[in-house]
Order: structure tokens, then C-alpha cells, then sequence
């Protein structure tokens, strides 16, 4: 099976173990950057089973297997490579993140999480250190949602947090299925959902991620540890009208979806300012969709997505709610129609305290007290948070700028980063510490 078919579906059999090899992470990202590079939008798209996917998860089995890692594909198209030194069977301590992004994003959200997971083992494996326990590096599948519009998808269905028959019927802008798109990968659709055993083989997990927002320049540390995500969700808003001419209609005649667009987009700022400061509030309208969409037409129908977050799921819920109020009075003012459908929803997350205090103890003789930041980004972390002892580390990003081309880390935090998972990762193998 080459790495194509491997990086797809299927396993791949695990190279030699190599003499004592060091995986740049900086020169690693260099080696992806032109994979998926967007010359419209800018920055990167990489999508499920997209060429560019295709091709990141083909890096991911080529350069596991040069470090003579196992690799497999588990039944919901997540992608594993596992270190199991000295034929240790207990369970294992997880590292990783996700190589796909968001239309036109940053280089390394969240890239960055798995290069630094194959660097620090590379790391530990050239410093001879032997794990009492399996080192398993994840690539979990459509994080980002990008392509059928539901983020942490891999992980998510590992975990059992969606059902295989909606996610089965998820449609593309293209109007291709998941069930089809992932068959056309070597993933078989009947297959995808709950995996209890690989849950049960994971004693805890740990992703590094480039920081997202500006918490960790004020503080003048590299690195940060989280301590929790703020309650998330998206919703999808169709909004009808009537189609017609637009230099021939006469304004008091009209039945313009565009205008209550308008009117939720303005809601979605006002709403979120006008919370309690205590919630953090936010609410975003970044995709929009017109049909037919004429520069000389009135839409006859618009598709928006509200993203919404906030400290506590309640608080979510009531940003959200009064937002559809403000639509539902916009659409019935211009006599149109509005459907509100979510489309995901995830609680707050508290990440795990003890595993947590475990991570800044192997990291302070290196970077001494490193701070705890919230988040209010999601992250398959949070998925699994749910389900086993789950932590982040951040990656400093000096201007706090993520979804887009801008994002970015200095070299020298990139490989601190690694030098603190691979501090975290040997504490918590050595002595049955996990």
C-alpha cells in the first residue's frame, strides 16, 4: 500500500525503527506549505479528502513511518501513528491536533500541533528515552468543518457525540455526500461512528496548538497551558423573499432577504456588546450566501451562519436567542421568511486540573511558572475532554491573528513548543506517571 492509499484508509506497516533522527518542526512546515496554498482567498484551504487533505495525510504517513511509528486510519477517517518502544501495551498517552483548515486560513492551526507531536517524539526517541506506555500522534479528520459544516467531525463521532446518519447525509457546496466522499477514500460510511476500544486505549490526551488571541506577548512566556473553551455553536439562517428586478421594483414593494441579513449581521455585534461582560461574549456572521446572486437582483433567498460563544452554555443560548428575535421582527418588517437550523453546539469545557498541574510540573525546570489561559476557540481537545483526561499547550502568537494568512509564531516559540511537549510527553511516560 503506498502512503496515498495509507494516508486514506487502511493501515500502513511501520518502517524499521530508524537510528536516532531530529524532525525540525519549522523545516517540517516549510516541507506543507505549498500544500493547499490559495491563490484566491489567500493563505490555505485544506478540506476532508480535498487534494490538498489527500496530500497533508500522505506527509503524515510518509514522515511517521521514516520515525518507525505504526499508522492507521480508524474507522472515522482519524489518522494515528504510534511509537510502542519496548513493546509497551498499557494504554497510551495521545498527542496531535488536525492538518485540515478553514477557507483561506493560517499555516498553523492546526499543523502546528501535529508536527510538533512527530517532532517531540523524534526528540525523545534520539535522547533514547523509552515510554513506558505507547506515544500515539493523532491527525483527527475535518476540525475545522470546512467542508460539510461540522467542526471536530473525527472526533465527534469517535467519541459518540454524532450520529452516523446525519453525518452520513452531510452534503458539500457541491452537493456530494459524506457517505460518498469518504467511500471515495477507502473509509467505509457504514462503518464511521462511536469507537468505544480506541477510547479505552487512550489514558489521556494532550494537543499543542498556536495560540488564538493574544494572551501569552503581555506575559512575555513562549508557551501557555489552558485551563478551559468557552460554550460554542453554529447555526445556519435561511432567509426568503422574493427575486425580482432591481432596478425595476419599487422599494415599497419589495421582499429583500438582503436587508434582514443586514439586520442579523448588525445583531450579532450589538447583541454580544450589550451582554454581561462576564459571559465574553461573541457572535459572528462570516458566510453569507445569495441566490440567485445577480449584482441587478434582488435575492429571492439568503443563507447566513451565526457563530455564537460564551463563558456558559446558557449564556450561548440566550445570546443566540435574542439575535433570532431580532431576525424573526426583520423578516416579519420586510415580509419575508426566516429557518433557523443548528447545526452544532458544544458545552464549555474545563480541561483536566490534575493532568494539567502534571504538564507545568515537567515544564517548569525549563520555562518556570507558564500561565493558564482560557479559550474561546474549539478544538478536538474539547471533544475528548469528555471522555478522558484531556490538556492544551499554546504556542505564543505574537499578534494573536488566527483564521487567516497573518497567523503565525516565530521559529524560536515553534520549537519551544516542541522542547514542551517532548518535556511533557517524557514526564508522563516515564514510571507509570500517566
Amino acid at each position: 500500500m503506498g502512503p496515498v492509499e495509507a494516508a486514506a484508509g487502511g493501515e500502513a506497516p511501520a518502517a524499521e525503527a530508524p537510528a536516532a533522527v531530529l524532525l525540525d518542526p519549522v523545516a517540517a512546515l516549510a516541507e506543507l506549505a505549498p500544500l493547499g496554498a490559495d491563490p484566491v482567498r489567500g493563505g490555505w484551504s485544506r478540506h476532508l479528502f480535498d487534494d490538498a487533505d489527500r496530500e497533508m495525510r500522505a506527509w503524515f504517513v510518509r514522515t511517521a513511518r521514516s520515525l518507525g511509528l505504526d499508522v492507521e486510519v480508524d474507522r472515522n477517517a482519524n489518522q494515528w501513528a504510534t511509537w510502542r518502544a519496548g513493546g509497551a501495551a498499557a494504554p497510551a498517552v495521545a498527542t496531535g491536533s488536525h492538518l485540515d483548515s478553514v477557507p483561506g486560513g493560517g499555516p498553523l492551526d492546526g499543523p502546528l500541533g501535529v508536527v510538533s507531536g512527530l517532532a517531540a517524539v523524534a526528540r525523545l526517541q534520539a535522547e533514547g528515552h523509552r515510554p513506558d506506555r505507547p506515544i500515539r500522534v493523532a491527525n483527527f479528520a475535518e476540525e475545522e468543518g470546512a467542508r460539510f459544516g461540522v467542526p471536530c467531525l473525527g472526533s465527534q463521532l469517535l467519541a459518540g457525540d454524532l450520529t452516523a446518519e446525519r453525518v452520513r447525509a452531510l452534503t458539500d457546496t457541491a452537493g456530494a455526500t459524506a457517505a460518498d466522499v469518504l467511500a471515495g477514500a477507502g473509509i467505509d460510511p457504514a462503518r464511521i461512528g462511536p469507537d468505544p476500544d480506541r477510547l479505552a486505549d487512550l489514558a489521556l490526551y494532550l494537543e499543542l496548538h498556536v495560540e488564538q488571541g493574544r494572551q501569552l506577548a503581555p506575559l512575555g512566556h513562549p508557551v501557555g497551558l489552558a485551563t478551559s473553551i468557552l460554550a460554542h455553536g453554529r447555526w445556519r439562517v435561511t432567509l426568503t423573499g422574493r427575486g425580482d428586478h432591481a432596478g425595476a421594483t419599487e422599494l415599497d414593494s419589495r421582499h429583500d432577504p438582503m436587508l434582514v441579513a443586514a439586520a442579523a449581521i448588525r445583531s450579532a455585534r450589538d447583541r454580544a456588546v450589550a451582554a454581561e461582560p462576564g459571559t465574553r461574549s461573541r457572535a459572528t456572521v462570516g458566510k453569507l450566501h445569495a441566490v440567485p446572486g445577480g449584482s441587478n437582483a434582488i435575492a429571492s433567498e439568503v443563507t447566513l451562519w451565526l457563530d455564537a460563544r460564551a463563558e456558559h452554555d446558557a449564556d450561548v443560548r440566550a445570546l443566540v436567542a435574542a439575535i433570532i428575535g431580532d431576525v424573526e421582527a426583520a423578516s416579519a418588517a420586510e415580509g419575508c421568511g426566516v429557518v433557523v437550523v443548528e447545526e452544532s453546539f458544544s458545552t464549555r469545557v474545563e480541561f483536566d486540573a490534575d493532568l494539567t498541574d502534571r504538564v507545568a510540573a515537567a515544564l517548569a525546570p525549563r520555562l518556570g511558572d507558564v500561565p493558564r489561559i482560557p479559550t474561546g476557540a474549539g478544538h478536538d481537545a474539547g471533544i475528548l475532554a469528555a471522555h478522558l483526561p484531556a490538556a492544551m499547550l499554546f504556542v505564543r502568537n505574537p499578534d494573536g491573528v488566527s483564521h487567516s494568512p497573518h497567523e503565525g509564531a516565530s521559529d524560536q516559540d515553534i520549537r519551544a513548543g516542541v522542547d514542551a511537549l517532548a518535556d511533557a510527553l517524557r514526564a508522563l511516560t516515564s514510571g507509570g506517571a500517566a
